[in-house]
């Protein structure tokens, strides 16, 4: 029996000018189109989210510049298949090696690429459908440029569903939908073209040239295709979206993101980031939402998806609504960078065990009176500021506080303890 590719397959481009969306980096004056035109070939890295056509943008690329390549999974093949094709490279004048699931490539196989990206005895470019900046080694990051490949918009989708519609490659004419239908398809697909032609091609198989109304399509199309999958960009994007929307107190987005979070069976990622959430935007301003953050959270994991999204949803509420203030989250981070450039000794009398230290001199366990009076950090940033109150604090926990440290801040703290001692003696 004859067995014909699937649609999308047939529907791939060839050629840059084929390819639909991207105009950044295949319109008219696009960053790949230009290099084609002046036929001065690139290493690069396409990233983005699945089904926006990172792989086919490449082999297009090397289509259009008449230069020879070969694909390469980075989950697949070993070390033997890179030396291999960089190897077979040599035999021509120009030659890339399209790397798919780049982000998967071990140290060992991208120090065998590195020597002939630099020579130029390949051209390297990678797809992936993680963040760059965080899944891809410096070495290689640092030799490529890297472009986003962006999710196409449903004018566009729909686009590529009439092309196929009407294409000899594709299904001829033989197919009678309404652009409702189509825009339904478009929509449902979040601008994953592969998802989108999967269902045209389902559609034409289970009704034939019968004309295809939205109903018939919505009794097919049951599910949206998500861009959230928790190994790649978009769950990183909604992740990092919900933390902001609680920052700026939006609750209706930071509802929508942890929604689609969920939605994806990440529940760890969510509750994760709600914790560190609850500490770093909300801080002092109200410390009670943390505790009341963790305790959802452990109801969350007791009772189970989809009732988690219950206490779950209480957490993110209070947390959107609550004040704010990262004003202790700050002052770990002027802390933290200072310890790390200077590491300063101890001062003797606060050591765990001081050596060769008098008993005068040494900390005063028995005299709580003194220990507000005293020194504690080294000498030489005795008077340094980490904790900078917000001013425009609306908690009123959080202005007690600055009151607090306001005082304390009127108290000359001294390092000579036998002066303190002798000012305040222990009570009797």
């Amino acid at each position: 029996m004859y067995m014909i590719k699937p649609l999308a397959f047939r529907m791939r481009p060839t050629s840059l000018d084929e390819v639909i969306g991207q105009k950044d980096l295949v319109g008219e004056n696009g960053f790949l189109t230009s290099s084609v035109k002046k036929g001065i070939p690139l290493s690069f890295i396409l990233f983005g989210e699945p089904g926006t056509g990172k792989t086919t943008i490449a082999e297009c690329y090397a289509n259009s510049l008449g230069a020879h390549y070969t694909l390469i999974n980075a989950v697949t093949s070993n070390k033997k298949d890179l030396v291999d094709a960089i190897e077979n490279s040599k035999n021509y004048n120009c030659s890339i090696i399209i790397i798919d699931e780049i982000h998967r490539l071990n140290k060992d196989k991208q120090d065998i690429l590195l020597p002939s990206v630099e020579d130029g005895t390949i051209y390297l470019i990678g797809a992936t459908t993680a963040n760059p900046y965080i899944s891809i080694n410096k070495a290689i990051r640092s030799r490529l440029h890297l472009l986003e490949v962006k999710r196409l918009s449903n004018d566009e989708v729909v686009l590529a569903l009439k092309r196929a519609i009407t294409s000899k490659k594709g299904l001829a004419s033989k197919m009678d939908i309404d652009d409702e239908s189509l825009n339904y398809i478009a929509k449902k697909s979040n601008g994953d073209i592969r998802f989108a032609l999967n269902y045209l091609e389902i559609l034409s198989i289970t009704y034939g040239e019968d004309k295809i109304d939205l109903p018939k399509v919505s009794s097919v199309v049951k599910v949206a295709n998500s861009s959230i999958d928790n190994d790649e960009n978009g769950h990183y994007d909604a992740v990092s979206a919900m933390q902001k929307s609680i920052r700026g107190s939006d609750v209706n987005a930071a509802l929508y993101y942890a929604a689609r979070i969920l939605a994806s069976g990440d529940m760890e990622s969510l509750t994760r980031r709600l914790l560190v959430t609850a500490y770093e935007d909300i801080g002092i301003a109200n410390p009670q939402a943390a505790m009341r953050t963790k305790i959802a959270i452990e109801s969350a994991y007791e009772v189970g998806l989809p009732e988690a999204l219950i206490p779950l949803s209480v957490a993110i509420v209070d947390l959107a609504l609550s004040p704010k203030s990262k004003a202790a989250c700050k002052a770990m981070d002027r802390a933290y960078e200072e310890a790390a450039n200077s590491p300063l000794d101890v001062l003797d009398y606060l050591r765990l065990t001081p050596v060769n230290v008098q008993e005068i001199d040494k900390y005063p366990y028995d005299n709580p009176d003194i220990w507000k009076y005293m020194q504690y950090l080294p000498e030489v940033i005795k008077n340094k500021e980490f904790y900078i109150p917000n001013s425009a604090s609306t908690s009123k926990y959080e202005k007690g506080l600055n009151e607090i440290y306001a005082n304390l801040k009127t108290i000359k703290r001294s390092s000579n303890l036998r002066e303190l001692k002798s000012k305040f003696p222990i009570k009797k």
